[in-house]
C-alpha cells in the first residue's frame, strides 16, 4: 500500500461490527439472469447526478450479474423483513431452487426487481473499480420506490430497529 501501514485486519473487523448500516437486497436482471442478495455496503454518493455506490465481493455471482446486466436495484428492507434479509443471505439456499420464490415484487417499468415495502433505487451502472476483495459499482439513481417503513438496520452480527430519541 505505497508505505502506509494498515491496521490489523481483526481489530478492523472489531470496529466495524460496531458500525450500524441498513439492510438491504441488490437485485438485478437481464442477460446474466435474475440475481439478489443481502449486502449492507450501500451509500449515497452524490445528488447532483443522483447516484449511489455499493460494494460487492468481486468474485460473487450478484457482482458478475450486475456488470453483465449494466443495472440493478437497491432495495432498503423495512424493520419486519429479517427473514428477507436471511434468505437473499444464502441461508436457505439448500431448500430454495430460486431466492425469489414467494417474494412479493412491485410491478416496477425497470429491469429489476423491486421487493415490495422496500425503498428501492433503480440504478444504470455507470463506473466500477476494484479494492481488494471488492467491486465498488457506481450507480446513476434512474427511479425510486418509497416504501415508507423504518429501515432494518445490522450491527455487532445482529439486526435491529431504529429508534428515535425521545
Amino acid at each position: 500500500m505505497g508505505g502506509i501501514t494498515a491496521v490489523e485486519r481483526d481489530r478492523f473487523i472489531g470496529a466495524m461490527r460496531q458500525v450500524a448500516s441498513s439492510v438491504t437486497v441488490v437485485t438485478t436482471d437481464g442477460a446474466a439472469g435474475r440475481h439478489g442478495a443481502t449486502v449492507s455496503a450501500f451509500n449515497s454518493l452524490s445528488a447532483d447526478p443522483p447516484s449511489v455506490l455499493i460494494c460487492l465481493r468481486a468474485d460473487s455471482r450478484i457482482a458478475r450479474a450486475v456488470v453483465e446486466n449494466g443495472s440493478y436495484c437497491v432495495n432498503v428492507l423495512p424493520e419486519t423483513c429479517a427473514d428477507m434479509a436471511g434468505r437473499f443471505a444464502g441461508a436457505q439456499d439448500a431448500d430454495l431452487s430460486d431466492r425469489f420464490d414467494g417474494i412479493d415484487l412491485l410491478a416496477a417499468e425497470t429491469a429489476c426487481p423491486v421487493l415490495s415495502g422496500s425503498t428501492a433505487f433503480h440504478c444504470a451502472l455507470g463506473a466500477s473499480f476494484e479494492q481488494g476483495s471488492h467491486l465498488i459499482l457506481i450507480g446513476h439513481v434512474t427511479d425510486i420506490f418509497e416504501g415508507g417503513a423504518a429501515p432494518l438496520t445490522y450491527m455487532d452480527g445482529r439486526f435491529h430497529r431504529v429508534l428515535p430519541h425521545s
